[in-house]
Formats: structure tokens, C-alpha cells, sequence
């Protein structure tokens, strides 16, 4: 089976003045069709340089990256970002929502970018919403919302275009425990519907929600492997 993610060798090399910032250094990894993947590391170990890598927002200094077989590694940013609108969906610690849009008009964005005609656009919209338990909240715009509702507007808006893969970058970093729980629980439903979803984190807590967890440390991948608590789970349930 060809994974949906590759990465072959790829470094990305910074230039801050005079220095020179190596933040990944040929790193190898594949992520297969339905896969639910941590990105962990501290501060400086190169998991947000990969993940916007992943998310084709950056582009590698060497390597190859092949997403659903294409190699994205040398493509333009126009190419980059409609491979984004259409194989992408991005949730964010800061949501990342339009303040003065509905949670409608704010989920239905992406497929303005994507053309489809409005008819179109509302159905799938509010079917998104239902799905992440919205379908009351449809007017309201994001002041109007409570942190965990935005998160959920958030993951809505990623699944409207039916993507290949979801990433969530430290999606419970502005929310409290309990809201936490519960959008980790969402994503989990999410990855049980058959998305691909790769989560950076660097909290262990939330990483313990994925079921394989990739460790990378001064830009090179520390460990690979499976999550111990998702498989002991599994074997008791």
C-alpha cells in the first residue's frame, strides 16, 4: 500500500544572518492511509518545521516529499496552495477564524477557494457542523462561542473539503482540561471515520490519544512507534 504521506531525506536548512540553522536533518518517515500520528518534541526539536512541511506551507532545502504519490518537494506556491485547499485540512491552537464570519460562513470558506457554488457550499458546511456537534450554533459568530466551540468551528472547517489528512497543531493548547478531552475525543471519531490524522503536541497527555508516536529531537527522529497505551487499551477492550 503507497503511503500517503513520504519523506525521503529531507533537511530544511535556515539562514538568520550569519548563522546557519539546520531545523531538520534528512528525516525519513511514511504515514499510511488512516494512520492517527503524534509529532513530539521540545521547543527547537523541528516537529513545527516538519509538520508545516507535511501541510505544504514550506517547502524542504533537500528531499523529496511525496504526498498520495505526488512529489510536492519542488512545486510552486500557487501549486502548494491548492494542493493545501484540497488535501489538507488545518486545525490550529488559535483556530484561526474570521471574528466578524458566522461559524457557517467561517467552515464554508475553503470551498469558496475551491469553487464550488453556493447551494454546494451551505449543505456541506452545515453538514460539517452537525458532525462536530454544532448544527445550533450555525449563526453564531466566534465572540459568541466558547473556546471549545471555536476548536470545533476549527475541525469543521479542516473536514469540509473531505481531505486526504488532518493537521492538528497543539489543537488543546488554548483550552482547558475538560474541553481537551473532548476534542481529543472528536479527532478520535474523526480518525475512526477513516482520515488520516498526524497531531504535533509536545504534551504527553495528548500525544497518548495517537497510536503511533514519532519523537524528533535537534531535527532528526528520536524514536518511531507504537503508542503502548492506545495497544493495551485495544487488547483489554
Amino acid at each position: 500500500m503507497q503511503p500517503v504521506i513520504r519523506v525521503e531525506n529531507i533537511s530544511r536548512v535556515y539562514k538568520v544572518g550569519s548563522e546557519t540553522i539546520h531545523a531538520l536533518r534528512s528525516i525519513t518517515l511514511d504515514i499510511n492511509k488512516n494512520e492517527y500520528v503524534a509529532l513530539m518534541g521540545s521547543s527547537g526539536s523541528g516537529k513545527s518545521t516538519l509538520m508545516n512541511v507535511l501541510g505544504c506551507l514550506d517547502t524542504p532545502s533537500d528531499g523529496r516529499y511525496l504526498l498520495n504519490g505526488t512529489d510536492v518537494s519542488g512545486m510552486s506556491d500557487n501549486q502548494l496552495a491548492e494542493i493545501r485547499n484540497s488535501q489538507i485540512g488545518f486545525v490550529f491552537q488559535t483556530f484561526n477564524l474570521l471574528p466578524r464570519s458566522t461559524a457557517l460562513e467561517n467552515v464554508a470558506l475553503p470551498l469558496i477557494y475551491a469553487g464550488l457554488p453556493k447551494a454546494q457550499r451551505i449543505e456541506r458546511a452545515m453538514k460539517a457542523l452537525q458532525d462536530v456537534g454544532l448544527s445550533d450554533r450555525v449563526t453564531h459568530r466566534p465572540n459568541e462561542l466558547s473556546g471549545g466551540q471555536r476548536q470545533r468551528v476549527a475541525i469543521a472547517r479542516a473536514l469540509v473539503t473531505q481531505p486526504a489528512i488532518i493537521l492538528a497543531d497543539e489543537p488543546t493548547g488554548n483550552l482547558d482540561s475538560k474541553t481537551s478531552y473532548e476534542i481529543m475525543g472528536l479527532l478520535e471519531e474523526i480518525h475512526k471515520k477513516g482520515n488520516t490524522v498526524v497531531l504535533v503536541t509536545h504534551e504527553e497527555d495528548i500525544a497518548r490519544h495517537a497510536h503511533r508516536i514519532v519523537r524528533l529531537k535537534d531535527g532528526l527522529v528520536e524514536s518511531d512507534g507504537p503508542n503502548i497505551h492506545t495497544l493495551a487499551a485495544g487488547t483489554l477492550s
